[in-house]
């Protein structure tokens, strides 16, 4: 129940500045965003593939007012990549984008965002690896897709994620599993009036196994991205029913939750991506983390009260 008050005040700047502004946050928040620079990230990154894990790297920030600001979001991603070649890892590391850094929701946004993130690509196909467009509330998606439609055009590999909670993802998914593109299947993390998403999480669960099955019957490569046990077994089984080898698909879930069960999944051979962020603009992604899941918000309620 907390949940759509919670992502109503990641869109707050009096709640920013007070979270941001208390002393224990930036050890909470350590657990989700390990770092804020690629400095901080590269030894991240060395050790969680060291393990048989792979990663998909998302540099943080979404309120970009400007179109400086953008250019200096897609700047932030090309001095990733560099730093990725260097560690020659290929595609065990991916990268996550949110349209909204590269200036979507400016004034020509849709074009503006597609000329800065294409450069990111074509970087990323370089050097052996790939991007993702990650979702965000649905007013986006239309401009999203087309967007990934127009980079596929060149680099087929460029996948886009899908929210279970839209009543439109069926319809998306269904077009997208007949195109072989990559797609990661999420719950969804934005707050969504009842017209165009499901409010209920029993409902929300039934659309994300209806999704998945559509995935996994398709000719694309499903990324299940999920920390739900009773979904990851669901995934197993509908790979299974659908003759899917190993490798044609993955698992992927956030750096600092469940870190157990990436081992585990890594081990028995599954494809286990970490999403893993890092930058200095954490409000928005730490405060969706806090939302998805009531025990995010406990570690972080008991951490103010004991550290505070």
């Amino acid at each position: 129940m907390l949940g759509p008050v919670i992502l109503a005040a990641s869109r707050s700047d009096r709640m920013r500045r007070l979270i941001s502004a208390a002393p224990v946050t930036k050890q909470v928040v350590d657990r989700f965003i390990p770092g804020e620079t690629v400095d901080d990230i590269v030894p991240i990154v060395e050790e969680l593939t060291a393990r048989g894990l792979e990663l998909t790297m998302d540099v943080v920030g979404e309120d970009i007012t400007t179109p400086g600001q953008a250019a200096a979001a897609r700047d932030a991603y090309l001095e990733l990549v560099g730093r990725l070649e260097d560690l020659d890892l290929g595609e065990k590391v991916e990268m996550s984008v949110k349209l909204s850094m590269f200036g979507q929701a400016l004034e020509g946004g849709h074009e503006l965002a597609l000329a800065n993130v294409r450069p990111v690509v074509e970087a990323a196909a370089a050097i052996g690896t790939t991007v993702t467009l990650d979702a965000e509330d649905h007013t986006t998606l239309d401009s999203m897709f087309a967007v990934h439609e127009e980079l596929r055009k060149d680099f087929p590999q460029t996948g886009c994620v899908i929210q279970a909670y839209l009543f439109r993802t069926e319809a998306d998914a269904r077009r997208l599993a007949e195109s072989g593109s990559r797609v990661r299947l999420v719950k969804g993390a934005y707050k969504e009036p009842a017209e165009v998403a499901h409010q209920n999480k029993h409902e929300i669960d039934k659309a994300y196994v209806r999704v998945l099955r559509t995935l996994m019957d398709g000719e694309g490569y499903p990324m299940i991205g999920s920390h739900d046990p009773r979904l990851i077994s669901i995934g197993q089984e509908l790979a299974r029913k659908a003759g899917r080898k190993l490798d044609e698909y993955e698992f992927q879930m956030l750096y600092g939750i469940r870190g157990d069960e990436h081992l585990r999944l890594a081990a028995e051979g599954h494809r286990m991506r970490v999403y893993t962020a890092y930058g200095t603009d954490w409000y928005g992604y730490f405060m969706r983390r806090l939302a998805e899941k009531p025990a995010n918000l406990r570690f972080f309620a008991r951490s103010m009260i004991s550290k505070g």
